[in-house]
């Protein structure tokens, strides 16, 4: 009974769901994604809203998916001409999933890192910076503060970027002067934001 019950959760871990591509190059595009603990694939309703008012922002656009997991955005931005996307995500099956489903794309255009986010924005040594920033990380854990944090005190962003933040209802954010949130809405228990950066401030 107890091998069977095992059984049971390890297939019931890596079940396998999927995400929808809306508009763009792959439009109508279904991709596997594993099931993994925390991962919260954004919404249809959510993604169209979002991406309407990325409109005109996308089309060869630098492109960062920060906690990825099932890598929505990243591919709806893909879809969307964006110029190349970097996916971060820790969970090596999650990430290797990724990696598998820009191979059935058949787009170079994406790159998966197998790491931390909050590790990964500490070592900006290269200077890299990014027109738009996906940050919709696992809820609780108090990781959008840190990131959004991290993506300014490391200059990972251009003048002007933009930035898209989901977080649980309720949830606060107190930014410098940089910050100004362009877009806000509330879906349910899910409250969703754009920013736009500016790193020339005063």
């Amino acid at each position: 009974m107890k091998k069977n019950q095992r059984n049971m959760a390890d297939n019931k871990s890596n079940a396998i769901g999927q995400v929808r591509i809306i508009s763009g190059l792959w439009r109508g595009r279904k991709l596997p994604v594993l099931n993994s603990e925390g991962l919260r694939p954004t919404g249809d309703r959510v993604k169209e809203t979002l991406f309407n008012w990325l409109m005109g922002e996308v089309a060869g656009a630098t492109v960062l998916d920060c906690f990825s997991g099932s890598g929505s955005l990243g591919f709806e931005a893909l879809s969307r001409s964006a110029q190349e996307v970097l996916f971060l995500e820790k969970d090596k099956r999650v990430a290797a999933q990724l990696s598998q489903n820009l191979k059935a794309l058949k787009t170079d255009k994406g790159l998966v890192k197998c790491t931390d986010t909050l590790q990964f924005l500490r070592q900006n040594t290269g200077n890299q910076q990014f027109d738009l920033v996906f940050l919709d990380p696992p809820f609780h854990f108090d990781l959008v503060k840190q990131t959004l944090a991290l993506l300014e005190e490391y200059h990972w962003l251009k003048d002007n970027a933009l930035v898209y933040v989901e977080t649980e209802k309720g949830v606060t954010l107190s930014l410098s002067a940089n910050w100004v949130c362009e877009k806000e809405r509330v879906t349910g228990q899910v409250c969703y934001r754009l920013y736009r950066y500016s790193n020339t401030a005063v």
